[in-house]
């Protein structure tokens, strides 16, 4: 009884973590023991469609977004997704059904940022269910220190690349579903999230369990 009694307790305060939307999200430490091996994972490898609705749980949330631009090396502050001149230039902007967050990797935390369910503004594919959240990586140019504007776009296209690739890498190895998107309303999502010019979103990647 008592066991059941603080599995309740465990999963309403996950649910009313998910449920605030003014407010920052606490996110648990990465568990960094799990998953399958890298080859694995790299073979099991493959863009979804079918999503499911569950969201996610709060662990599963925090270890996906270390993996995608975490930092993994406290000291220096260095990130799991490396970056032209280390720039750091990748923001991770997540899109729940309850708002909008900004994950802050140093703090380990979800800022918040708006109010609402925006994932309408990533139209998937004809009758594909929406994900209960989707990553979008915005891409900060004037974080790289040098540098032609044109070159700055290249870079942060490829760091996004890599932030994506990080995630499609962890769905695999945790059993999850995803894919690369690149489609979506930028001019909406700008306003949205009141980007600085040198803010670019440069693509999306949806994230569900998978449908049994």
């Amino acid at each position: 009884m008592k066991k059941n009694i603080i599995l309740l307790c465990c999963g309403l305060l996950t649910s009313s973590l998910f449920a605030q939307n003014t407010g920052s999200i606490v996110l648990n430490q990465p568990d960094t023991t799990g998953g399958l091996p890298v080859m694995k994972a790299l073979s099991l490898r493959a863009s979804q469609r079918d999503f499911d609705t569950v969201d996610l749980k709060l662990q599963d949330l925090s270890n996906l977004l270390w993996a995608a631009n975490g930092v993994n090396r406290r000291t220096e502050g260095k990130r799991t997704a490396p970056s032209a001149q280390n720039a750091q230039d990748i923001d991770i902007f997540v899109f729940l059904k309850t708002g909008t967050y900004l994950y802050n990797a140093q703090k380990n935390v979800l800022e918040f940022q708006a109010n609402g369910d925006n994932r309408n503004l990533f139209p998937g594919k004809p009758g594909e269910t929406t994900p209960p959240l989707i990553c979008l990586m915005v891409s900060d140019i004037s974080r790289f220190k040098f540098g032609e504007d044109s070159i700055r776009l290249e870079w942060g296209a490829m760091d996004a690349g890599i932030v994506s690739q990080n995630i499609t890498i962890f769905c695999a190895s945790a059993g999850l579903a995803t894919r690369p998107r690149s489609g979506f309303d930028r001019q909406k999502i700008k306003d949205l999230l009141k980007l600085k010019p040198t803010q670019y979103p440069m693509m999306n990647t949806p994230v569900s369990y998978k449908k049994h």
